[in-house]
């Protein structure tokens, strides 16, 4: 006999852009929003009865309606007035989550000043916060923010590792130090203001990748995050990933040339995995 352990659904890649006018001076933000839904849901999987399901593309609506009327000026705030509004609508569901990516867009610079309605699309990099609420628990806030590529020249080396039989990488003292983070971190305190929070955060942890001596992305990504922890007393913990995205440096002699840390060879897979979840 089978049985439903857990279950949950919803509607994915609701993709919204909001543009908010004060007078000829325009925002804009583009969110790609991510709704799940968990409760009394068994019937529906074990006998077909739809009485209790929300449609997703009802969900989907309630993203673009709530938009309309939200004064919300965060990634954060807005996923808490979704969850709070699909919680309130349906007795059925006991916890809803929101995920909302956010890309980034920046204003143009044009003769020197910020254009007031023209933008341009930044790097990859996507923001990120994740809202989910239990009607009988407390709120958890998770923001974050993935593949903010960053690159360093100097500053970086790999020696003293193991070393057997199969090892043929060659020991670094001055090398390229290239990642595409991806980071995350919940809070001990709701924050006045998750985006400053963010771009402090954000601007904390580039000047520690910017200006630490580097033995390995392993210390690096700690001090990242030890330094973040520092400057932000109401975060509880920091999640980082950082891949080490390799670049070779590539071997002139055979052309008769010293290659002098000049000329490397970008290759984006293999590539090494480093994770860790560093608390206050």
């Amino acid at each position: 006999m089978a049985t439903l352990r857990e279950n949950r659904y919803g509607k994915t890649g609701v993709r919204l852009v909001k543009v908010t006018r004060a007078g000829h001076v325009h925002t804009i933000r583009e969110w790609t929003v991510r709704v799940l839904l968990e409760g009394d849901f068994e019937t529906a999987h074990t006998l077909g009865d739809n009485t209790k399901i929300l449609p997703t593309d009802t969900m989907k609506n309630t993203v673009y309606s709530r938009a309309k009327e939200s004064t919300a000026e965060s990634m954060e705030e807005f996923a808490a007035e979704l969850v709070n509004f699909l919680l309130a609508r349906n007795v059925q569901v006991s916890a809803a989550e929101v995920h909302i990516e956010q890309a980034l867009w920046k204003r143009m610079d044009i003769d020197g000043e910020p254009h007031p309605h023209s933008f341009l699309r930044g790097s990859n990099e996507v923001q990120t916060a994740t809202v989910r609420q239990a009607k009988t628990g407390e709120r958890t806030v998770i923001s974050g923010f993935e593949d903010m590529v960053v690159l360093k020249t100097t500053q970086s080396s790999f020696e003293g590792f193991i070393k057997d039989e199969l090892t043929t990488l060659k020991e670094a003292s001055d090398r390229l130090l290239g990642t595409s983070i991806t980071a995350s971190w919940s809070y001990n305190t709701q924050p006045a203001d998750y985006n400053a929070t963010r771009e402090q955060l954000r601007e904390s942890m580039l000047k520690t990748f910017a200006g630490h001596n580097s033995k390995s992305v392993q210390q690096t990504l700690f001090a990242m995050a030890e330094d973040a922890l520092a400057v932000l007393p109401h975060l509880d913990e920091v999640t980082l990933t950082m891949p080490n995205i390799h670049n070779i440096l590539v071997d002139l002699k055979v052309f008769g040339q010293e290659n002098t840390n000049e000329i490397f060879m970008p290759i984006s897979d293999p590539s090494g995995y480093i994770h860790a979840r560093v608390t206050r």
